[in-house]
């Protein structure tokens, strides 16, 4: 055995040994918003999905904060409740146990300082009952507007610092401000209070097994690299598709639209992945330095009016069912410009990537639920065949579907069986669920996990996410100024505008 001490200093681990999972040390999670969506259907489950797996300390502590007026018994019944729903893997009373006896409630609101002490002594006992260490991550699980008051509140009564060796931690959810100037004013706020290698952003996206693929598809294989690249890419589309409308969530969607939705974080995170050149190691330094030279080399295309599209959905029939278009749904103003469709054209300038097009696209209420990134290679120089034979030939594709049925596609052309010869489009699959006999972990599972270790990898940076905004910016500013959104019927792929966008440069938008 290796006499080597790993990094988590017990010498009887071998930092090369694979058959030991990543496991959290001592540490404690608190969710201010805790009674919200997403800690219901995904936060409390994923804290169970990790227990179950073995990979929180036993005496793990899970603090809610919100303004029910609560029992800590309450809140557990609701964790229990969440998780008997939500939960990824089979539930299991003794892991429930272990987890319940570690839940804590505090009801208040965030200018609530009794609340913010009660918080205090709440972790302090959790530190003497569970043996936390003093280490703990506050996960904002609430309306942007509220994050400097949560963390000016945390730094008021002494929670932002840990003592002695111990770590405090703050997690943020998107959206990361509206424009450049107020993430700019969010990120001095919150570095006021951790220190930026302490502030973790969630874009649950980067924590899906097939994003972290596209690292490994391009820099663990040979055969992609030499032609990932101008010379033989043709251009590449990212889509992020949903077949839902806005549910009940206008308050929070009107005024922001798709653009700063999806494209400023999501898409533009998964161009950077695609583009990137290979970083020198897979520290989260040399992987925001690799990600943030591609980011500051886009350029958006001088005409603005013909090459970004933005659009909302029509009242229509979508799936056996009449759906309201975006400007009949409950809390929307009729006279709304808000985009629920965003489509940009955008470049990369340097040697790799000069002249080939990046096409981004997200909307809602669109033919289904799917995000993809298809890779478009240039056809053949010159095809030896008859005339007629390669006219069901397309364009070679190498498509990573990230949702949701995660896997990679490479579309190419292969003869059809028979005595005369006909070259057609075949494709290649590879699916995640059938390669591997262990099911993928919730994005969120990986992403708090990592959070607890101190693992960066899989977050944006701040100067990432403030540069995503210096691309968008423009758009936005175009858009206010110039027309309306065109309408789009529920349930089709977009504006014919989209359409018309990308039939100006010859192509068109793949069908996933």
């Amino acid at each position: 055995m290796s006499t080597q001490t790993s990094p988590e200093g017990n010498p009887l681990r071998d930092p090369l040994d694979r058959r030991l999972p990543r496991i959290a040390g001592p540490s404690g999670l608190v969710i201010f918003g805790v009674t919200g969506d997403l800690s219901r259907k995904k936060l409390m489950p994923a804290v169970y999905d990790l227990a179950n797996r073995g990979l929180l300390p036993p005496g793990f502590a899970l603090v809610g904060f919100a303004r029910r007026q609560w029992e800590n018994e309450d809140f557990a019944q609701e964790v229990h409740d969440a998780v008997k729903e939500h939960a990824r893997t089979p539930f299991r009373e003794e892991v429930w146990q272990q987890l319940a006896e570690g839940c804590r409630f505090v009801q208040g609101d965030f200018d609530d300082d009794t609340a913010f002490e009660t918080l205090k002594a709440t972790i302090e006992e959790l530190d003497k009952a569970r043996g936390t260490g003093g280490n703990f991550a506050f996960y904002l699980s609430v309306p942007p507007k509220f994050f400097p008051n949560v963390v000016q509140q945390l730094k008021k009564h002494g929670l932002s610092e840990g003592t002695g060796d111990s770590w405090r931690r703050a997690v943020i959810e998107k959206p990361f401000g509206h424009d450049l100037a107020s993430a700019q004013q969010l990120n001095q706020i919150v570095h006021e209070v951790f220190p930026p290698n302490e502030v973790f952003r969630i874009d649950h996206y980067l924590g899906k097994e097939t994003v972290q693929n596209i690292l490994a598809l391009r820099f663990a294989n040979t055969m992609y690299e030499p032609i990932w690249n101008r010379s033989y890419v043709d251009h590449v589309q990212i889509t992020m598709a949903e077949d839902i409308g806005i549910g009940g969530r206008a308050g929070y969607y009107d005024g922001i639209g798709a653009a700063r939705d999806v494209i400023q974080n999501h898409l533009l995170q998964l161009l950077a992945l695609t583009a990137m050149e290979e970083p020198g190691s897979f520290h989260p330094k040399a992987l925001t330095a690799e990600k943030l030279k591609v980011l500051s080399a886009v350029v958006l295309p001088d005409d603005l009016g013909k090459n970004t599209v933005r659009g909302q959905y029509a009242h229509a029939w979508q799936g056996g069912e009449e759906v309201l278009g975006y400007l009949e749904e409950d809390g929307i103003d009729p006279k709304s410009k808000t985009d629920t469709y965003a489509a940009v054209k955008l470049e990369i300038n340097n040697r790799r990537w000069a002249g080939v097009p990046f096409y981004l696209r997200t909307g809602k209420r669109l033919g289904r639920r799917v995000t993809e990134i298809a890779v478009v290679f240039k056809r053949a120089p010159y095809l030896p065949f008859e005339s007629g034979a390669t006219e069901e030939l397309g364009q070679n594709a190498l498509v990573i579907r990230v949702q949701p049925d995660e896997g990679v596609t490479v579309r190419f052309g292969s003869k059809v069986p028979g005595t005369s010869t006909e070259v057609r489009d075949v494709t290649m699959d590879f699916a995640y669920g059938e390669s591997f006999t262990e099911s993928s972990p919730e994005a969120y599972e990986r992403l708090i996990l990592d959070v607890l270790l101190g693992d960066a990898n899989l977050f944006p940076r701040h100067q990432e996410v403030e540069i995503s905004w210096t691309i968008l910016d423009p758009i936005e500013e175009y858009w206010d100024k110039h027309g309306k959104p065109a309408q789009y019927a529920s349930g089709t792929w977009g504006p014919a505008e989209a359409d018309e966008m990308l039939a100006r440069d010859g192509r068109s938008w793949r069908r996933p």
